[in-house]
């Protein structure tokens, strides 16, 4: 392993070292040291007062740099989400993660992603006697609640809600400060107060570990990985391209060396060709 008995920052106060950090020490004895001397919601908040620091991207790779700067390292880890609507039917909730490494030493990135469907849900209430159909849908209170008076762009919030006395105590604080006689709840977006998400955080972190440990055949640098997929796997009944692969393509992110690596069968099935089931 690369990365064996390598020391790298992690900053983060919203748990992500439970997931982040035994992986990969496990999978490729990189030893986490756990930087807590900054609030990381300087760089943006899932509750909206503070608009995150540029991209998702952008906001790893300041943390990670970040921490490195703190604990003196020259390797950080660094983790960021983003939520949206899902890339098949664009109606879902989608919750997208990425876990990144930076090694000055080798001056490299090397990203993880993971995305899958979020637990991002929200309602409107008039009172408590409306909220027990949407705990449900919450998945409450395993994922922790928001409360906020009026509407969801209200600048009070009560947020970390995770039982039912507590959230009795939110709604009637919200009722009190509202002006609209409404009451919105959402879930909590961060790391420790939504399971759902911590599990992505995790796959992406897989995603990460493997590409720690894949080495480029040339330069031997970690983070050898697929960059791209040459489609056009024929089809079985009429012999027409498809858009299924033939091939990933395999890139080395410090000295550029590709190559292919194919991956399908002969033939696509028919049920796959826009021809023969358009």
């Amino acid at each position: 392993m690369v990365y064996s008995s390598t020391k790298a920052s992690l900053l983060t106060q919203h748990g992500k070292e439970i997931v982040i950090s035994p992986l990969l020490s496990v999978s490729n004895g990189i030893e986490i040291i756990h930087v807590t001397d900054f609030d990381t919601d300087q760089l943006g908040t899932f509750t909206r007062e503070i608009p995150r620091f540029g991209s998702q991207l952008e906001a790893a790779r300041e943390k990670a740099r970040i921490g490195m700067q703190i604990s003196g390292l020259t390797t950080g880890v660094a983790s960021e989400g983003a939520f949206s609507n899902d890339p098949y039917t664009g109606i879902l909730p989608w919750n997208y993660e990425l876990v990144i490494l930076i090694d000055d030493l080798r001056s490299i990135e090397i990203v993880g992603h993971s995305g899958g469907a979020a637990q991002s849900a929200s309602k409107s209430i008039s009172n408590f006697d409306e909220v027990e159909g949407f705990l449900e849908i919450a998945n409450f209170p395993s994922h922790q609640l928001i409360v906020r008076p009026d509407d969801e762009y209200h600048p009070e919030f009560k947020k970390g809600i995770n039982d039912i006395e507590s959230l009795e105590a939110a709604i009637q604080w919200a009722r009190q400060k509202s002006k609209q006689g409404k009451i919105f709840l959402e879930n909590d977006l961060r790391a420790h107060a939504n399971p759902t998400r911590m599990a992505n955080i995790l796959k992406a972190t897989e995603d990460l570990s493997r590409k720690l440990n894949s080495l480029c055949p040339e330069c031997k640098f970690p983070g050898f990985q697929v960059t791209d997929l040459r489609k056009g796997l024929r089809c079985l009944h009429c012999s027409m391209p498809t858009h299924l692969p033939i091939a990933e393509v395999w890139s080395c992110i410090k000295c550029n060396f590709r190559t292919e690596l194919v991956v399908a069968e002969k033939f696509a099935d028919p049920s796959k060709c826009p021809k023969c089931n358009p």
